[in-house]
């Protein structure tokens, strides 16, 4: 099983991970008292690819049944690899391919107004019935809220709807902006819960009609509207910012052009939320 045998000697620090490799021989990798793990790999070439890259190919193996787990569950893994990670990225030939990922990340992330337009068009405009397929009713796509177990994604995207709003202190009148207002389903509950006016942005033709669809059926027109722009485009100043599942877009060596956008766009006593 090497390469990855090397490496995993190395990685399991806390807790043990059995590997039943594709020919059916088990070894055991294990440190101090932690959580057991028991892993099958069927295709040998994930040798070579987890040694290279883990993070990537570990979910592609599990997702097409190459990578399984017995006696335990997937939530375990995680759970090992999390509290060993540190581990990992000591690793000499980690450490190596981490610097070199970081040296590439000015030019992986580049967001450019004109390449940020292609990038959102190549995942969101799919059109809207796919993501009608896996999204709660109002096609939130950041991630929800569970305050229980049993709850329904529904209950849970509004469960973070409301969080969001007690934190953003909303009061009539005040001039609200929307950065990456996706189906628009957050900025319009806002309308609701105060006369607020609230402006949303989006690069995604997809998102942007239907969310200007939901204001008109909703009689919110008057108040909420969403506009095809870049964040960084706009010249207004608002009271309230708010922009959920967007920053991840930004791009490391861009956030500090974003923040001065922030600083731009809003009142001296503003409040802005990003998450």
């Amino acid at each position: 099983m090497f390469p990855l045998s090397h490496m995993l000697r190395s990685f399991v620090r806390i807790g043990t991970l059995k590997v039943i490799d594709a020919d059916g021989r088990t070894q055991v990798f294990a440190g101090t008292p932690g959580p057991s793990v028991t892993m099958r790999l069927t295709d040998r070439s994930l040798y070579r690819k987890l040694f290279l890259n883990p993070e990537l190919h570990a979910g592609e193996a599990y997702m097409d049944g190459r990578m399984r787990f017995e006696d335990s569950t997937l939530r375990d893994f995680p759970t090992l690899f999390s509290i060993n990670r540190l581990s990992l990225g000591s690793y000499p030939l980690q450490k190596l391919l981490r610097a070199v990922s970081r040296g590439l990340k000015r030019l992986q992330q580049a967001n450019r107004v004109d390449q940020a337009r292609k990038n959102v068009a190549h995942h969101y405009d799919l059109g809207n019935d796919f993501y009608k397929q896996f999204l709660d009713e109002g096609m939130n796509y950041s991630c929800a809220y569970f305050l229980s177990d049993d709850e329904t994604l529904e209950q849970a995207q509004k469960n973070k709807h409301r969080l969001i709003a007690a934190k953003l202190d909303l009061k009539p009148g005040l001039r609200l902006l929307d950065i990456g207002s996706g189906w628009g389903d957050l900025a319009l509950y806002l309308a609701t819960l105060e006369n607020v006016d609230v402006t949303g942005v989006t690069l995604s033709k997809e998102q942007y009609t239907l969310s200007n669809e939901k204001a008109r059926r909703l009689g919110l027109s008057n108040r909420v509207r969403f506009h095809l722009r870049d964040y960084r485009d706009i010249d207004e100043r608002f009271d309230r910012v708010v922009s959920v599942g967007m920053f991840e877009h930004v791009g490391v060596h861009h956030y500090a052009e974003f923040f001065a956008n922030m600083k731009a766009l809003t009142n001296d006593d503003a409040l802005m939320l990003c998450r």
